[in-house]
């Protein structure tokens, strides 16, 4: 599949409509509501939908997204990591989510190094920002692990809430 790849313990490849189920899962988990914001997504069909509005548009446009990461050993779900482009900010954004019984395990590190890696030597980036919740620890925290620096306050497009914008140039 196009821009699937691998680390020693994952297999991380672009979201499908397919991932409907686990996404509906993911994005219902506490720390998604709390840290990235409830979307209403209550049902396969609307997980489904989401997918095909926001994630599989992304894809198309840039050749890169959302994309599940799989633990190669039992090839289950954990979690979702991407480089996003949003309207009207011109750096594009990294991103990632877990369930949280695979928090604390060094994936988010693994997948997310090697997501910044591919971005700059198959997509040619120069730079990446991101953005999130002062409170949210553990995502400041491997963002700042990733070489990542703090430019200030800074919000998305589809929101008035001030989040901490980080950046770092590949």
């Amino acid at each position: 599949m196009k821009d699937s790849f691998q680390t020693q313990r994952l297999h991380i490849r672009p979201i499908t409509t397919d991932d409907a189920p686990f996404v509906l899962e993911l994005m219902n988990t506490p720390k998604w509501i709390q840290f990235i914001g409830d979307r209403n997504v209550r049902t396969v069909e609307a997980a489904e939908a989401y997918i095909t509005e926001k994630a599989l548009p992304q894809i198309t446009v840039h050749g890169y997204g959302n994309n599940v990461i799989i633990r190669k050993s039992d090839n289950e779900k954990l979690g979702t990591c991407g480089v996003y482009h949003r309207e009207g900010i011109e750096i594009p954004d990294i991103g990632f989510a877990f369930l949280p019984s695979n928090e604390g395990k060094g994936y988010a590190f693994e997948a997310t190094s090697k997501l910044v890696e591919i971005m700059k030597e198959n997509h040619g980036l120069a730079e990446l920002s991101a953005y999130t919740l002062e409170e949210n620890s553990s995502s400041r925290k491997l963002l700042e692990r990733l070489g990542f620096e703090l430019k200030g306050i800074g919000t998305l497009p589809t929101s008035d809430e001030e989040l901490l914008h980080y950046h770092r140039k590949l």
